[in-house]
């Protein structure tokens, strides 16, 4: 009897302490991360307080707010000092050591943001394009191929065409404007060869002319190109001897350490980032694209900021549960897939300007 009771005593503290557990408030840790978490005049909105407010009401889950920095707020999941994080915390090998993640419910990925070339910017860089090597190269050899023709039909025409190339030193420059104007189909018909090898070499200078000098308009329109994409870097790999910015502790922040990015100035958010970059503190800002974007729309000081087209490093977006939490994140879970499945998700994300991948 004795042993009867002392069992029915044990299996009783136990239901109970179970279920006081289960029912104990859960301590939720957020940061401003619009638009999946908006924070204006002590409202909260976003797609993510709206995901987590649907779940826990559905499962019956009391929960508490608290406001944090991004840093203290991971640092808090890992010691357990709160129990859930409702950011868009990307989901990363180091990260589920530290704590559980719920199944992803969104998936993004990064973008550069860098600073508009002003129109006097983008003047200078196609002017210095004509400096550069490969277009110095190619008129020299414009005119290498005009002075040859041109002191040619020259030797042939000063004895019996004076009139037109004169016999002496001048005659060169009679020799040298008649190559350009043949050659550029100018046509003045202020002088003209007369011998046969005079009309020989304006044969050859015509025909040789067109073919050389289309090679070399390509070519100088090639490197003009080439010259004007490179000043305009649209690459991650060309920002990696450059300063760029990000946020501390992000999955952004691994990605770029990762990929031997050597100088990365880290913040504590999207605001303070851009800008440092709008006031020419780095040459560009890494993160998540649908929070960068969103805060550039809404921001009329950060209008002179763009967003390049590369698209890297996918991203996948979860809830964060302190470590040991499977159980609960299950839950979770499941319930975060099944709203996934509804019109409603569909509608929220719309209404925020976002869409699934």
């Amino acid at each position: 009897m004795t042993r009867f009771l002392l069992t029915f005593i044990a299996l009783n503290y136990c239901f109970l302490g179970h279920t006081q557990e289960a029912m104990d408030t859960l301590k939720v840790g957020y940061t401003k991360a619009a638009p999946f978490i908006i924070e204006e005049h002590q409202d909260l909105q976003g797609i993510n307080v709206w995901l987590w407010t649907k779940v826990a009401e559905d499962l019956g889950l009391p929960f508490e707010l608290r406001r944090m920095e991004f840093p203290k707020m991971l640092d808090g999941l890992r010691s357990g000092e709160i129990d859930v994080s409702i950011n868009p915390l990307t989901i990363t090998s180091e990260r589920s050591k530290a704590f559980e993640f719920t199944d992803s419910f969104y998936a993004s990925h990064s973008v550069i943001v860098v600073a508009k070339q002003t129109s006097w910017q983008k003047i200078k860089g196609f002017l210095s394009s004509f400096f550069q090597a490969n277009f110095i190269r190619g008129f020299l050899a414009l005119f290498a191929l005009l002075l040859f023709f041109g002191i040619l039909v020259w030797l042939f025409e000063r004895k019996k065409n004076p009139e037109h190339f004169r016999r002496n030193h001048k005659g060169l420059w009679d020799g040298l404007w008649w190559s350009v104007v043949t050659l550029t189909t100018v046509g003045y018909g202020d002088k003209a060869p007369q011998t046969r090898l005079g009309k020989i070499t304006a044969l050859l200078l015509m025909f040789s002319g067109l073919l050389f000098v289309s090679g070399l308009t390509a070519s100088i329109a090639s490197s003009l190109t080439v010259g004007q994409l490179a000043s305009e870097s649209s690459n991650f790999e060309d920002f990696k001897e450059k300063n760029v910015g990000t946020i501390q502790n992000s999955g952004a922040e691994d990605f770029l350490k990762g990929h031997f990015f050597k100088a990365v100035s880290t913040y504590n958010g999207v605001q303070s980032g851009l800008e440092a970059l709008r006031d020419n503190e780095l040459d560009a800002f890494i993160y998540d694209s649908p929070i960068v974007r969103y805060r550039m729309k809404r921001d009329s000081t950060f209008q002179n900021l763009e967003v390049l087209p590369q698209k890297f490093d996918v991203q996948f977006y979860a809830f964060g549960l302190k470590h040991n939490s499977t159980a609960l994140e299950k839950k979770i879970s499941q319930r975060i897939l099944e709203i996934m499945e509804t019109q409603e998700w569909q509608v929220i994300l719309s209404e925020y300007g976002l869409s699934e991948l």
